[in-house]
């Protein structure tokens, strides 16, 4: 039996024995056992929690900056190179046609933005006109311009955004994180997600648990009225009526799941049905704003068209990490997707978003959520430095950029660049897996030890890949 390829000297060495193989081959048993076992002591979040997705608070594996999250997803790609990253190249060769890919054909020459800059606070970052009140908090977020995904087309970014990979059917971070860490609130779930209003591309497998157990997806609010339907108990059924019908449904479902063991899927709807009770109160005045001052609601720009329906939904998910909710997924409406006239597209989703960001950082801070609260910005991909039809342009999957601030970040720096026409991630490339590595490093999370066993693999949410980005940290 030979041993284990190894060159040596462009040759290999010399066969083992039997005696030495089996020697050896023990060992490594041995210490494989040995490390298991000593990973299974030290387990916190890994494998946590019973397959019906129970959502009581778990430990992390250290110390977390954070214990809620707000993405603030803006869908159909905003254009880093017409909000954040001005690049000069652009204003020099303004109408100047270069060899590029692009995603539709028929690119058109380079186009400068539409936008003036201006540097804002005293880390100096370059912000644009449309985006005045998100201007003020420069010195708190921290920029990360060289990003970069796997697809041009918006279902299979939106998909690896979400769960890393550029397909579907996988857990999505949300799903993830609440699987690790639970949530802080037994009467809601534990991950919310605030859609926009005409449908998101790639539907529900945006916020799907996966093969996770089902308890852990996302559960989509409304943040106007009643935040899901049929909230309210009907008029014509009292409350020990209701009890008892899902006392009896419990115990006929457990019956079964008795008869049928090992189905997650069950024991999830088991527990969906009592949480679905718990919420009749809990979740009954969650979007009740007549609750808020008249000056908060001022602050969230719902006294403005343009901006109410970002700003409810932005002033929904402070009320709802105050109350416990672990992660929170807050969807622009419409779409960012500047085709042509990125002028009036980006106008028109800054004048929506503005005013919202500024009123949620600032609420965070007044209220004390800011250290525990960790807030992402960002797309599914960018925007391209050429021009597409009447003064757009194309989708860019090659170097695009997003912000965080919030708890552990540190605020007024900038990762990374793309290159001088905003083309591509050129210094510091930062992939998906990046950003989940360091959104769950700052939840307490070791991203290579929250893993779950499917089809005889581990697989966790960073795949085999990503690392913390420990500049953008505080």
């Amino acid at each position: 039996m030979a041993d284990v390829f190894q060159p040596a000297c462009g040759r290999f060495q010399r066969p083992a024995s039997r005696r030495q193989y089996l020697a050896r081959a023990g060992a490594g048993l041995g210490l494989l056992a040995l490390g298991d076992l000593l990973q299974a002591e030290s387990a916190v979040a890994d494998e946590a929690g019973p397959d019906a997705g129970d959502l009581a608070p778990r430990r992390p594996h250290f110390a977390p900056r954070a214990k809620a999250v707000i993405w603030l997803f803006m869908e159909g790609a905003p254009s880093g190179v017409d909000l954040f990253d001005p690049k000069p190249e652009l204003e020099k060769n303004d109408g100047k046609k270069i060899e590029i890919n692009v995603f539709n054909g028929n690119p058109g020459p380079l186009m400068r933005s539409p936008f003036k800059f201006r540097q804002f606070g005293d880390c100096g970052a370059w912000v644009c006109d449309q985006y005045p009140h998100v201007a003020r908090h420069m010195d708190e977020i921290a920029l990360v311009k060289s990003c970069f995904t796997e697809s041009n087309d918006h279902v299979p970014a939106l998909y690896q955004m979400n769960t890393g990979i550029p397909r579907a059917g996988l857990p999505t971070a949300g799903a993830w994180i609440t699987y690790g860490l639970g949530s802080e609130n037994h009467n809601l779930p534990g991950f919310i997600v605030l859609g926009n209003n005409q449908g998101i591309k790639g539907g529900p497998l945006n916020w799907s648990a996966g093969f996770l157990p089902t308890g852990y997806q996302g559960t989509l609010f409304r943040a106007a009225g009643s935040p899901i339907l049929n909230l309210q108990r009907p008029q014509d059924v009292a409350p020990a009526d209701q009890r008892a019908q899902l006392d009896l449904l419990a115990r006929l479902n457990r019956e079964h799941l008795d008869a049928h063991p090992g189905e997650p899927d069950l024991a999830a709807r088991i527990e969906s049905f009592e949480l679905a009770y718990r919420m009749q109160m809990e979740a009954a005045d969650l979007a009740d704003f007549a609750q808020e001052s008249s000056q908060t609601q001022q602050l969230y720009g719902l006294d403005n068209t343009a901006s109410r329906s970002f700003g409810g939904k932005c002033l929904l998910a402070r009320r709802l990490v105050e109350r416990g909710v672990r992660f929170v997924q807050v969807y622009s409406d419409g779409e960012w997707d500047a085709h042509s006239d990125l002028r009036g597209n980006h106008t028109k989703h800054c004048a929506a978003t503005d005013v919202p960001i500024h009123a949620l950082l600032t609420d965070l801070k007044r209220r004390g959520l800011w250290d525990s609260t960790l807030v992402i910005w960002g797309g599914e991909f960018g925007r391209m430095p050429v021009s597409q039809g009447a003064g757009g342009r194309d989708h860019n999957p090659r170097g695009f950029m997003f912000w965080m601030a919030g708890a552990g970040i540190k605020g007024g720096v900038s990762f990374g660049e793309t290159d001088e026409i905003g083309y591509r991630a050129a210094v510091d490339p930062v992939t998906v897996h990046d950003l989940h590595a360091t959104l769950l490093h700052l939840l307490g999370i070791d991203h290579k030890r929250l893993t779950y066993l499917h089809n005889g693999r581990r697989y966790r949410l960073t795949d085999v890949a990503g690392n913390v980005l420990q500049r953008i940290l505080a």
